[in-house]
Parts: structure tokens; sequence; C-alpha cells
């Protein structure tokens, strides 16, 4: 590892998130170059890492958002993403919100049901305004994935079938006050196989043309996002293989083709400092005690996400451990049977690939205060967030108190 992490746990504390952003600069360039010579807009997954910063960064180098709550709009907006790159996803959208949206003149609102596309009419009718739309059709693929990351089954909560679609595209195209500009699917995160995106391309890209055929003119082609990255020993996809895939299978469609990286860019940017405490041994099993816990990071009490753990600046004969933190649940753990050496109070485990669904995920369960967070550009680090205090976290309860 090339950071000095015992510097910035002297400099900034601990627990701690550091990123890369020299990192996130080279995978967001390496999927624009796969797309090279196509119409083509990468809208930023803002839920896999919403710090203004991470999303100002990826905005400079010409990045959209896909946003999935008006509170994540706001922030692209404030992080200079241009308006007409903008999308608003998610399966439960209040009238505020959507109000808000139409009012911002963001690129397109993206539909999840028949009773939703009803509401955006209606407001947008209040409004005398023209809404953007497009539809989340669920192709009822397989995307070989976790379960609970796996969107594109009809069992799924995401997304329209194929006939309901159809359907509410008709209805859109009749109506005085939507405008069915797109059409996205997303069948699921970290895939690592071609094959279900290529199958899904290819459902999708074929009601895209019998939709021509009755006059609804498509012109944004969203293929979600979902990219695997490598935690562990995964073999994943390259971005040429991914766009050359998406580019075949819509060949015959003149459409901007988007995509929705989120983890792909900013999972092996980032980096989770924390501190040992103490070692524990019972008659079966070895602890080690951190400072960090689930509340900071808990992909592995939700998911038993794998992330590799590696004690800094340490070495010596190894053994198995469970590294835990201090909340009070038995789930709170970032990783079981992982070999360390010896470890004494104050030494540093660092936990990688915590750039996506880390931070952002982050809670303040048994009071305790968020991360600070860090920025590595160019050898040079930054403050984008600073830690919390309990006095911060009071403060929306404290001049309320009985």
């Amino acid at each position: 590892m090339s950071m000095n992490f015992k510097e910035l746990a002297d400099k900034y504390g601990t627990p701690l998130y550091v990123y890369d952003f020299n990192h996130l600069s080279d995978r967001y360039n390496s999927l624009k170059k796969a797309f090279e010579g196509q119409k083509s807009i990468i809208s930023y997954a803002v839920k896999s890492n919403s710090n203004l910063s991470v999303i100002n960064h990826l905005a400079s180098l010409g990045a959209g958002a896909d946003c999935v709550s008006i509170g994540e709009v706001r922030r692209a907006l404030k992080s200079g993403v241009d308006k007409y790159k903008i999308i608003f996803s998610g399966v439960g959208k209040r009238d505020d919100e959507i109000r808000e949206a139409l009012e911002l003149g963001i690129l397109f609102i993206n539909l999840e049901s028949e009773a939703e596309m009803k509401r955006v009419e209606l407001i947008a009718m209040e409004l005398d305004i023209m809404a953007r739309i497009s539809v989340r059709v669920n192709p009822n693929i397989d995307a070989k994935t976790h379960p609970y990351i796996s969107t594109g089954l009809h069992e799924s909560k995401f997304g329209v079938e194929i006939d309901m679609a159809k359907r509410m595209y008709i209805y859109a195209k009749n109506s005085k006050n939507l405008n069915p500009i797109g059409i996205h699917f997303h069948i699921g995160s970290q895939l690592t196989k071609l094959e279900p995106i290529r199958e899904a391309c290819d459902i999708v890209a074929s009601l895209v043309k019998s939709l021509s055929a009755i006059k609804i003119d498509i012109k944004f082609f969203d293929i979600g996002g979902g990219i695997g990255v490598r935690y562990d020993d995964e073999i994943t996809i390259t971005p040429q293989e991914y766009a050359d895939t998406i580019i075949e299978s819509t060949k015959k469609l003149d459409v901007t083709l988007m995509c929705e990286p989120g983890r792909f860019i900013t999972a092996n940017s980032g980096y989770f400092v924390t501190k040992v405490l103490y070692e524990k041994q019972n008659p079966t099993t070895r602890f080690v005690i951190v400072d960090g816990a689930m509340n900071d990071l808990i992909r592995p009490s939700l998911y038993s996400a794998y992330h590799k753990i590696e004690a800094y600046d340490k070495e010596g004969e190894t053994s198995k451990a469970n590294i835990v933190g201090p909340v009070c649940e038995s789930g709170d753990f970032f990783g079981k049977a992982v070999e360390l050496p010896k470890l004494d109070h104050n030494d540093l485990l660092i936990i990688h690939s915590t750039g996506a669904y880390g931070f952002t995920m982050a809670s303040n369960y048994n009071t305790r205060n968020r991360s600070a967070e860090v920025a590595i550009i160019d050898g040079k680090d930054r403050l984008i967030r600073e830690r919390e205090s309990f006095e911060t976290q009071i403060a929306l309860e404290e001049k309320y108190l009985i």
C-alpha cells in the first residue's frame, strides 16, 4: 500500500474513510473511452458514494448523475453536474420530489409503475409543462448476483413487465403532459458475466424497435449500472467488453447510450482505516476489537460481504481472527477467520474496497459519530467531510428537549 495510513490516522483520527481520486478518474475515463465514437452519457450512481467532492470530481470529467431521491438530485446540481445529464429513478417518489424534479428541468424522470406515471402526469399538468420520462423495464433476467442486489426478476420491486411498459409508452405518447424519451433497465449490481447483460439489452432493444413502429421515438437507451468489481478473486468484465456488448445489441437503434456506474467507479478507490483497541481470546475464537463498527461500514453485516483486511505496517506469524467493533449487536463484524499477526493497542487495520456503499450507508446507531472522509489527489490529502461531533448529532433534537 503506497499511502501513509499512519500519517493520515494521526492527522484525521480513526475510524476514517480515504479515497484515491486518481483512481476515480481512471475508472471513469476507462468507461468513457470504451464508448468512444458512440453517443453516450455516463451517469454516476450517486448512491454509491454521495460525497459532494466525489460527485464534483466526476462532474469535472463530464459525468452525469443517476439519482434516487430529490436529495441526490440537489447534491448533483450543487456539485456541478449538468442538469441535462441527471436522471431521477426510484420506486417511491413523493409528489413534492416529482414537482421539484420537473421544475429543475433535469433530463428525465424514470418511471417504475403505472401509478407513478399518473402522478407525474397530474403534477406536470398542474405545472403546465411537458414531463420528460423513461420507463424502467423489467426484462426478467437472472443477473446471477446476490439476491439483495439482483433487481431484474419478476419478484423484484423494481420496474414493470414488457407488456405493461408498452401500455405506459402508448399512454404517455397520447398524453399532453408526458414526453416518453427514454427506456431504462437495471438487472442488478456486481455483475461479473456478460451474458445476462446481452440478453437484457436484446430484449429491451426489441421493445424499442416495436415502439418505433408505432411512432414512439426513444432517444435514450439506459442500461443501468451494475458492472462488477474485484473485492476478492472475482473475474470481472472489462469496460470494453461491457461497451461492445451494449453497442452490438443496439446497433440498429439511433439512441444515446446511457449507463449508471457507481461501485465500478468508487469501490476500489476507498479504504477504511480503523484502530485496534484490544485483542480478546475466548476458548474457541480470537477477536480483534477495533474502533470502527457496523454503523460505519455495514456491508459485511448486511450482505456477508467480503472485504480484504490488512494489518498496516505489522508483520509476524498469523492466526485466524474475527474483526469486531464496539456496536452492541452480534452482527457487528468486518471479517471472520481473517489471517492476522498479533496486534497491539493503536495498531491500524486497513479495510479495502470501501469507496462504494461504505460511508453512504453509515448511521449514528449507538450515538456514534460518523467518520471523517479524506481525498487523496495526486498524492496530497484533503479533508472532504469533517468528523461528526456529539453536538452536531443532537442539534436537531436538543432545541425540542421536553
